[in-house]
Parts: C-alpha cells; structure tokens; sequence
C-alpha cells in the first residue's frame, strides 16, 4: 500500500524575481480536516487565518480543491455555494470570502497560493472571475495531479522564491483553464478530440475532411464541433488553419522558403491564399514578416 504523504503548509517570502518570472508561489498546503475538528486549524500566520463568522480577504489568488468530505464556500459575489468532493475554486484577490467543511464529514483540502504578474494578466482577461469561481472538476483528474506536483516540491523547499514551484503552480493554472475547456466531456468524445488533434497534426499538409474525420472516430459531427470548439478556442477547420500558420511562420524563420513552397508544405493552395490567411490573423504579409524577422534577429543572409 503506498504511503500517504503527511499533512503540511508552507508560507513563502516574496521576492524579486516573481516580476522577472511572472508567477511566484507564496504559499501551498494539503490537509485532511475530520469530522468535528476546529477549523481552520489556528496555526497559520495572522495574515491568512480568519474565522467563519469573521470571514476573509486575501491580496493573493488562491485554488483550492477538495477531495474527499464536503463543506461551503461563501463570497460576496456567489453567495453560499455547496461544495462536494471533487469541486475546485478560486480565492480571488481583495473579495471577501469564506469557507469550511461540513462538521459531519469533514474534508480534505488541496490548496495553493499565487502572486505576481502574470495573476494580475489573468485577471484582467477573465480566467479566474468571480462568476465563475467554482468548478466541478472530479477526483483524480488534472488539476488534482497539477497540485501533486506542486506539493512534491513544496514540502521540502527552501523558504524564498523557487523557479520550480512557480512552474508547478502554472500547471494549476493551466489546469484550472482546461476545466473550463471541456466541463463533463464524456470519455467517448474526450478520447475522440484527443485523436482529431493528433491525426490534423500529424497530416497538416494533407486535404482534411472534418465531417469525414468525425466519422471516422464515431462521433456526431455536431457534437464533435462543438466540444472541439470547447476544449481548444477554434473551430476544427479554424485550428487546421492556426496550425498550418504557426508552421508557416517556423519555416519562414528558418529558411529561405518561398511561400509557394511554404504553401505546398503546410496544405495551402497557393501563396495567394497562404498570405491571406496570414494577413487575416497577424494583421502583416508573411514576407514583411519574415524581413521583421530577420532584421530583429539578424542571423539569416541572403544571397
């Protein structure tokens, strides 16, 4: 039987370096609260320890999931919520909030803590919003290993900043994203989106049926759109395209392609309609793009 890791928290200082990194992680912990016990438990810093009738507010951004028990949340913005085993939410920086385990059950908490830049970003562009600051995300699935992750590091790190950590609790970030991307997909249509993106991958230059393709993996191709649309941003045939354009630009970085043969390598027509799409979503000429290129880098001669 694998040996269960022990309860912890650590609290991290902060640092210069979070403005160069864009992330840092100030504080991470896992605990298994049983039924009846006093919570939080009182021996977390002033600054973080707060009471159910007191509440909290926090400077920071915090996501917390819950894998075993069930309890409440309660913020300003959403009210009192029921919280399950297997929901995550997010604490967000300056709003009010609170929460605790049903006295009955208990829970166990999985938890980290974000500060710097990139957080502010984030915010700004909706990621993480009060609206939707709670998620059914399941037991077992990413966000629960992105924490692992964090965790294994956590426990036994020094006491400032750490590049690693702040790369660990990126992954919860990303993670928390992807949960929006596909909320509840069922296995079926989650192993068929995993297939469609490897097969356009793998045969970027080739004609590409989409219908056909969604067939082929025994899907509706209605239900596949949309779900594909969900857990990527793009429509199937708008992916294709961002793809065959992020190959494009590879290749115009790297060699002195033309773009007729750029073109023929990624399964456009012609330079004609590679340019265009190009234009239409980097707003410049690949050849303007590629002289940019070249002349910012100043690695590539011509002849």
């Amino acid at each position: 039987m694998p040996k269960r890791e022990a309860d912890y928290f650590r609290y991290f200082s902060s640092a210069p370096e979070i403005r160069h990194w864009g992330l840092g992680l100030s504080a991470a912990g896992f605990t298994r609260v049983p039924s009846g016990a006093v919570y939080p438990a009182g021996t977390h810093p002033a600054d973080h320890h707060f009471n159910w009738s007191r509440g909290r507010v926090l400077e920071a951004l915090q996501v917390v999931l819950i894998t075993n028990g069930r309890g409440w949340l309660e913020t300003r913005d959403l009210g009192r919520k029921r919280i399950e085993a297997g929901t995550a939410f997010v604490l967000l920086p300056k709003v009010w909030h609170r929460y605790r385990p049903d006295p009955a059950t208990g829970w166990e908490e999985s938890w980290i803590e974000v500060q710097g830049p990139l957080v502010e970003k984030l915010l700004r562009n909706a990621v993480f919003s009060p609206a939707a600051a709670v998620r059914r995300v399941g037991v077992g699935g990413n966000i629960e290993a992105a924490l692992e992750a964090v965790h294994s590091l956590a426990r036994h790190a020094g006491p400032g900043f750490d590049a690693q950590l702040a790369a660990g609790a990126f992954g919860v970030l990303a993670a928390w994203e992807k949960s929006r991307q596909i909320p509840a997909v069922r296995s079926r249509m989650a192993g068929a989106l995993a297939e469609a993106e490897r097969y356009l991958a793998e045969h970027l230059g080739e004609p590409v049926n989409i219908e056909a393709l969604a067939r082929g993996l025994g899907v509706a191709y209605s239900h596949f759109r949309r779900a594909f649309k969900l857990h990527t941003g793009y429509a199937p045939w708008q992916y294709v395209i961002q793809l065959r354009l992020s190959r494009v630009r590879r290749l115009l970085a790297a060699s002195e392609m033309t773009l007729d043969d750029a073109a023929a390598r990624v399964g456009f027509s012609s330079a004609f309609h590679l340019s265009a799409a190009f234009k239409r979503a980097y707003e410049i000429a690949p050849d303007r793009w590629r002289r940019q290129f070249v002349a910012k880098v100043g690695w590539m001669t011509r002849s």
